[in-house]
């Protein structure tokens, strides 16, 4: 299918688990397989990034970082990829869908969102930033997912976490038990259906929705974490590109 551009419309319990589940998992009672839409927000600033550039541009490894990201889900369970981005020079390829990007991450997913046909049952939406997710951990969550209704990748939280009234210096009001807490990655997967109500239904500014399933757990459906990786790191800084490309280049070396 061509690129072609589709304006903007309006519009837990959390479970844990490490869910080990495979690609098999995403089959239906039919035998079909369960087909998603990836939606990919690429409309940030990249402020954190410095120097003026866009870090979706920057090559990784030959390849701008945003074309590897999707890349990534070039697959035969996925039937449409939608961008929601401002970016104009860039080669999107034919099986990329443009829609404008919004003014946070949840307005631009949104956007996205609104662009999917109603005859998708499923949608994963993942950072633009996070180019090195693996086919295994996509085939995980896809399947859990499938088989939950909800699914994220994470990591368990391994430092001390305090929580205070910022900004610092500021009074240590508690610890928080590390034990119950869990570090959310992407892709994070769901129902089609699930994500336009929780949309229609959610009860604070769409700027304060930093995290996709925040969305389902404000209207009351459960969401299930499958296991995260740590090589599927999330680009903020220059730095965080020098670590990528290390990565990169210990993956395709292996």
């Amino acid at each position: 299918m061509a690129s072609v551009f589709i304006p903007f419309s309006r519009f837990i319990v959390v479970v844990l688990a490490n869910f080990a589940g495979d690609a098999d998992e995403c089959i239906d009672n039919d035998g079909a397989m369960e087909r998603f839409a990836v939606i990919i927000p690429a409309a940030g600033s990249s402020t954190r990034f410095g120097a003026g550039r866009n870090k979706l541009l920057e090559p990784l490894a030959g390849e701008p970082v945003l074309q590897r990201t999707i890349r990534a889900f070039e697959r035969p369970d996925v039937a449409g990829i939608f961008v929601a981005t401002g970016i104009s020079d860039f080669a999107f390829g034919d099986n990329v869908v443009l829609c404008p990007g919004g003014s946070c991450r949840a307005a631009s997913v949104c956007s996205a969102l609104a662009a999917v046909p109603n005859d998708i049952e499923w949608v994963a939406v993942h950072d633009a930033a996070r180019p090195l997710v693996s086919r295994e951990l996509i085939d995980r969550t896809f399947a859990a997912a499938v088989r939950y209704g909800a699914a994220v990748p994470a990591l368990p939280v391994t430092l001390t976490v305090k929580q205070a009234d910022g900004p610092l210096p500021a009074r240590v009001q508690r610890t928080l038990p590390r034990h119950t807490l869990w570090a959310m990655q992407t892709p994070q997967a769901m129902r089609r259906a699930d994500l336009v109500e929780a949309f229609a239904r959610c009860p604070l500014p769409l700027d304060q929705i930093t995290d996709d399933v925040r969305l389902l757990e404000l209207s009351g459906q459960d969401v299930w974490l499958v296991q995260g990786e740590e090589r599927n790191l999330k680009i903020t800084s220059w730095q965080d590109m020098l670590v990528a490309e290390t990565l990169w280049r210990e993956t395709n070396q292996a």
